[in-house]
């Protein structure tokens, strides 16, 4: 089965740190773009960072850049967002998405093939 799995979401402080993991199963990611969305309640979904293979080109969103880093490891076929220095607007369910193409290329929108269920990121003191 086709699917990308996330786990690692909860409730963090401000200024503390989480670390969203992102695995897939009945293919690779060492050659697609893969990236998060996030929503948060009444906003519209926001592309948040997407990597090209496992060690490929990165993108971010203005309002995570120089915070969120991602990252692959392709013997996991999976992909990580480590999220230092989180802030109560950065809660929202954070999902895992992916293009099937291996030429598929970065973005933060767009239409993406994969996307997993969800992981709830809550950021609050």
């Amino acid at each position: 089965q086709v699917q990308v799995v996330e786990s690692g979401g909860g409730l963090v402080q401000p200024g503390g740190s989480l670390r969203l993991s992102c695995t897939a199963s009945g293919f690779s990611l060492a050659y697609v773009a893969i990236g998060w969305f996030r929503q948060a309640p009444g906003k519209e979904r926001e592309g948040v960072s997407c990597i090209k293979g496992a060690a490929g080109k990165t993108i971010y969103a203005d309002s995570v850049k120089g915070r969120f880093t991602i990252s692959g490891d392709n013997a996991k076929n999976t992909v990580y967002l480590q999220m230092d220095g989180l802030k109560p607007e950065d809660t929202a369910v954070y999902y895992c998405v992916a293009r099937r193409s291996l030429f598929s290329v970065c973005a933060l929108s767009g239409e993406y093939d994969y996307w997993g269920q969800g992981t709830q990121v809550t950021v609050s003191s």
